[in-house]
């Protein structure tokens, strides 16, 4: 069952929703006994990672809540990381996960970048 992304919906968060699709795909491929450690923490980074791009959305003030936002993003970096030198992971689901993380990386820098020229220009 796919839904199709509604047009209010930021590029980041469909970007994110496609990471987390793909994350939970990724991590059934986990053995047994890791689905109730790494995979669970890796899938809490996940959905941190995407409250946290709907917080910023909805706030005025958002440049300590991005910098929350790129932290996430890194530990989630690391952990797709750990699993793959773990052996949880093979090469291809690495590399198309980490993509996925870096386009979302890209995506938050740029944005928090704007964040910054905008606050810089009101002063």
């Amino acid at each position: 069952m796919t839904t199709e992304p509604k047009v209010t919906d930021l590029l980041i968060r469909q970007k994110c929703e496609a990471m987390i699709a793909y994350g939970y795909i990724a991590l059934r491929q986990f053995p047994a006994f890791e689905r109730h450690v790494l995979s669970a923490e890796m899938r809490i980074s996940m959905w941190a990672l995407m409250r946290l791009i709907v917080v910023c959305n909805k706030r005025h003030h958002k440049k300590t809540t991005m910098q929350d936002l790129d932290a996430e993003l890194d530990l989630l970096r690391c952990q797709v990381r750990m699993a793959k030198s773990l052996g949880y992971l093979d090469f291809k689901k690495y590399e198309h996960w980490s993509k996925l993380n870096d386009e979302i990386g890209r995506m938050i820098g740029g944005w928090l970048k704007s964040i910054t020229v905008t606050v810089g220009e009101v002063r």
